[in-house]
Formats: structure tokens, sequence, C-alpha cells
């Protein structure tokens, strides 16, 4: 589940947040984007977990 939660997120976020080819590292403010689009998904997937949970 984990692995998978991780690819979903890599290909949410890669999207979002990187728009032009890079070098072999992200500027600071993709770098900053992507960690807030990791954070955020992560966050509403915890919510929507706990909510089906509550339901069952």
């Amino acid at each position: 589940m984990i692995s998978e939660m991780v690819g979903k997120v890599t290909n949410v976020c890669w999207d979002k947040c990187i728009t032009g080819p890079h070098g072999s590292k992200f500027s600071s403010g993709e770098t900053s984007y992507l960690n807030n689009c990791a954070q955020q998904y992560m966050d509403m997937s915890i919510i929507i977990m706990e909510r089906f949970q509550s339901i069952l």
C-alpha cells in the first residue's frame, strides 16, 4: 500500500510541480512545491481513509 501511495504522489505532484527540463537537482521552488504537494496529498489520503473506516 505504501508503494502504491508513493507512486500516486509522485505522478500527481511531478506533473504539477515540474514544468520544464531540469538538471541533476531541483530548484528551491520546485523542491518546496513538491514537498507541499506531497504533504497535502498524504494529509487528504489520511482523512479519506479515516472517514471510510468510520463508516465501516
